[in-house]
């Protein structure tokens, strides 16, 4: 039977939500679907369908994305991707991504989509790059600072869920501007983030909430008594603090909670705890991937950033995806500053859509783009010239899972 598309519509979400549940091998509790009615964007969510079932589908979210020097811009936060079951292997994810990605292209929408992949290998294909990793951590409880480590001396202190959010928004709103990869958060994601049903607690506690008058941190436990003593694990959630010494007072305190053997934590890949620590060897870490960066519009795209020092070079983009894409731009790069115009000038570069992707945020270096064989250089010393303009202040970091 022939497959169709065609755009979602509000009465689609309970059928919607059991196929992505489904595809990830989950089950739909009776009220699945409707949880999940502030974050359904019908309106920007296509399904495929076999006859009348729907089969496939992804949806995407309204948000912005902060990138390297010029603070937020629109992102489309792609979501919701599954195929069910038993359809896989059809072609059904590519007519998705390419509804979504020609569809952002034909209706002038954002210049930028991201994603984090449930497996790395998919969206190669389809333009996106690995823009973002993430660190797990895990610290021993009572790990000692390095001698002078200033903390302050405001309080910091466990309050209620309602007293918490309040000032938890304010200090994620004056931090957001400036930290690559955060994404804006209307009410329905706050919710989302931290929806403490017991189904959304994965045997662990009901979350906590930690006030410092400059930052906040919020995290849950897991209880293991055993013979010599309690162990518990402390699985953080998120932190955020306006200053260095706020930062440090909150992993002291975390560090230092009764009954807990060791802190968790999936964190930025350049969290400065090890560097807190006496011994930065106690802290356990191993990256993955995070956010997956896709450009929609090289040209806007290029000129919403700013750069880490002045360039000018024309790069040969190969994009076959979206293929209004390929050819080649002259980026000029003077003061942070950008313009992007299309030329048919000799290239000093050549690489694939994907690789500007992961280089967008200023976390994957072009110039090891360059030594994996994703990147050529055709220009001597344009490679360094450009992975040097590419990155940022900080590492990018997305806190949460979309």
């Amino acid at each position: 039977m022939a497959l169709t598309l065609r755009t979602l519509t509000p009465d689609d979400l309970p059928v919607f939500q059991r196929l992505v549940d489904a595809s990830f091998l989950g089950d739909t509790p009776d009220d699945g679907a409707e949880r999940y009615r502030d974050l359904f964007e019908p309106d920007r969510s296509h399904g495929v369908f076999e006859g009348d079932e729907l089969i496939g589908g992804g949806g995407v979210q309204t948000r912005e994305i902060t990138v390297p020097g010029n603070g937020p811009h629109p992102v489309a936060a792609v979501t919701s991707v599954g195929v069910k079951p038993g359809h896989r292997r059809r072609g059904v994810l590519t007519r998705v991504m390419r509804a979504q990605l020609h569809g952002l292209h034909d209706e002038g929408r954002e210049a930028v989509a991201a994603l984090w992949a449930s497996e790395a290998a998919i969206y190669g294909r389809f333009g996106y790059g690995l823009a973002a990793e993430f660190t797990r951590l895990a610290v021993p409880k009572n790990a000692a600072f390095r001698r002078g480590v200033a903390m302050g001396d405001a309080p910091v202190r466990e309050v209620s869920r309602d007293d918490a959010m309040p000032h938890m928004r304010a200090v994620y709103e004056a931090l957001r501007p400036d930290r690559t990869g955060w994404l804006s958060r209307a009410d329905q994601f706050w919710a989302h983030q931290f929806a403490d049903e017991e189904r959304d607690r994965g045997g662990l506690s009901a979350y906590r909430y930690v006030k410092h008058p400059e930052g906040y941190a919020v995290y849950r436990v897991k209880q293991d008594w055993q013979e010599r003593g309690p162990r518990g694990e402390l699985h953080v959630r998120e932190i955020a603090a306006l200053t260095p010494e706020a930062y440090a007072a909150l992993y002291r305190y975390l560090l230092d909670v009764d009954l807990i053997g060791e802190l968790k934590f999936f964190t930025a890949a350049d969290d400065p705890i090890t560097l807190l620590l006496d011994d930065p060897r106690l802290a356990l870490r191993s990256r993955s991937d995070a956010l997956w960066v896709r450009l929609a519009d090289v040209d806007r795209a290029l000129a919403q950033r700013r750069y880490g020092s002045d360039v000018d070079l024309v790069l040969e983009v190969s994009d076959d995806f979206c293929p209004w894409n390929a050819g080649r731009v002259r980026l000029t790069a003077r003061g942070g500053e950008a313009s992007v115009r299309r030329v048919d000038e000799a290239p000093d570069v050549e690489l694939d859509v994907a690789s500007l992707g992961a280089a967008y945020l200023g976390g994957t270096r072009l110039a090891t783009l360059a030594r994996a064989q994703r990147v050529r250089e055709v220009t001597p010393g344009a490679v360094a010239a450009l992975s040097h303009a590419f990155l940022g202040e900080h590492e990018p970091h997305c806190p949460e899972v979309f």
